[in-house]
């Protein structure tokens, strides 16, 4: 059998395995629906929601901009950021201190004071999120950069070389690798600050309509959204590891490496 054909049904048979047991134990345990609904019950939610009524689409897609839109800036401010730095001792020596003292700041708490500052509008969302994004990227590039063969780079010097030149055709190619790492890691931490941010303060968006529906009680609208938030999550990052497959054809490692340092606020 194709291995890609038997791990979808070994996914398959799983995932049924797994909601036929959370079926039967909520039957037989006879739990209130109103603390795990039935499978069933939330099927019927995501039908309602994206098919029938469609009203699910519009927070889908408010958070998923929300998303895109800060993980954008904030990956592609870390990349700058972290090649200059890497090029540049003196900027190291002044920015280095900053981007540890932010990052040692709980993103999460600076929610209400982007509101403050942004509004209440998809802004602050973004801004939220390029925060929490910024830190993986940049320090993976920063390591990246810095981690080029020296050997070739003493060759490209002795050849007079330009730092364009040294840049393009040594450096960036030694840290897409990391580069990418830091890319896969963040764009799940994008949709986390996407979703906090929506906590804080939201009339859209699937975490204004997790919190929306804990007023009244309704858990098969939040385990719905929560699924959405987790094919979204799995979908961008399969993107991800498709495009490090494509554009670092030369790496041949699991896209799934683990960062240099990776997010802790």
């Amino acid at each position: 059998m194709n291995p890609y054909l038997r791990s979808v049904l070994t996914m398959c048979a799983s995932l049924f395995v797994l909601l036929l047991a959370w079926d039967v134990s909520v039957v037989h345990l006879q739990v209130p629906t109103y603390l795990l609904p039935r499978p069933k019950d939330v099927g019927l939610a995501l039908w309602s929601g994206y098919i029938r009524d469609g009203h699910y689409w519009v927070h889908m897609f408010t958070t998923l901009s929300e998303m895109v839109i800060g993980y954008l800036i904030g990956c592609s401010l870390a990349f700058i950021a972290g090649a200059a730095v890497a090029e540049w001792r003196l900027l190291e020596r002044i920015l280095m201190p900053y981007v540890v003292a932010l990052q040692s700041m709980p993103k999460v708490a600076l929610a209400p004071l982007l509101i403050v500052w942004f509004g209440f509008g998809i802004t602050s969302k973004v801004v939220l999120v390029a925060l929490i994004c910024f830190f993986p990227v940049f320090i993976n590039c920063f390591y990246g950069f810095q981690s080029a063969n020296p050997d070739l780079l003493k060759l490209y010097r002795s050849l007079n070389a330009s730092r364009l030149h040294v840049f393009l055709h040594l450096k960036l190619p030694s840290a897409a690798g990391p580069l990418f790492a830091g890319l896969q890691i963040s764009v799940v931490l994008a949709l986390i600050g996407a979703v906090v941010g929506e906590f804080v303060s939201s009339k859209q968006g699937l975490g204004y309509l997790i919190q929306s529906s804990t007023l009244n009680f309704d858990v098969a609208t939040m385990f719905a959204a929560v699924i959405t938030l987790s094919l979204l999550g799995i979908s961008v990052s399969s993107l991800i590891r498709w495009l490090h497959r494509k554009l670092v054809f030369w790496d041949q490692r699991s896209t799934g490496n683990a960062s240099v340092l990776t997010e802790g606020g």
